[in-house]
């Protein structure tokens, strides 16, 4: 058939990718819930966990698209509407942390980087699909690349909830000398 996507061709890759992103919702519910105290006391951690596993679901439903036989133009329309689906994440979050209320963009946990990095990837993601329902099979390496990309955010950002990290309160401030010196002599 004309204009029909050849899965085959990325078959094992996006098998693995697929797998890939279902064991990690998996784990990442595991984790929720080993340390469920914590996300209920974190927005931050909430937050994150909730998107990482938005991201990763995105990334799920990709590899089913992917390794669905099916014409390359409604193939890409799929990825074209999923990676605009997933581009409301990092756009809306950007707009509510650091446009409609800064004072939250402020706050520890929040990072206008991390962001940038998902739209980024859904940007690409939009792009590959639009190759695609022009025919451009080689609009597929731009998929891919979101779609590792994504994975490997994810897990970083996974591996920062699991120790803590970007936790909504700040730490402690260090003394200065003046302050200690100042403790010092009123223990005296």
């Amino acid at each position: 058939m004309h204009g029909e996507y050849h899965s085959e061709a990325w078959r094992e890759l996006y098998v693995m990718l697929g797998t890939s992103s279902a064991a990690l919702i998996g784990v990442l519910f595991i984790v929720t819930s080993l340390r469920i105290s914590d996300f209920m006391d974190n927005q931050a951690f909430q937050l994150r966990a909730r998107n990482i596993t938005l991201h990763l679901l995105a990334t799920l439903v990709q590899a089913a698209a992917v390794l669905t036989p099916q014409p390359s133009a409604l193939f890409g329309a799929e990825l074209v509407v999923i990676n605009l689906c997933g581009l409301w994440l990092p756009a809306s979050f950007i707009y509510a942390a650091f446009v409609r209320n800064k004072a939250m963009g402020k706050r520890g946990g929040f990072s206008i980087y991390r962001a940038m990095t998902y739209l980024t990837y859904y940007v690409l993601g939009v792009a590959g699909g639009a190759g695609l329902i022009v025919q451009l099979n080689a609009a597929m390496y731009l998929v891919t690349i979101a779609y590792v990309g994504f994975l490997v955010s994810v897990i970083w950002d996974a591996w920062t909830i699991m120790f803590g990290a970007g936790q909504t309160t700040a730490a402690p401030k260090a003394a200065t000398k003046a302050e200690t010196k100042a403790k010092v002599k009123t223990k005296r």
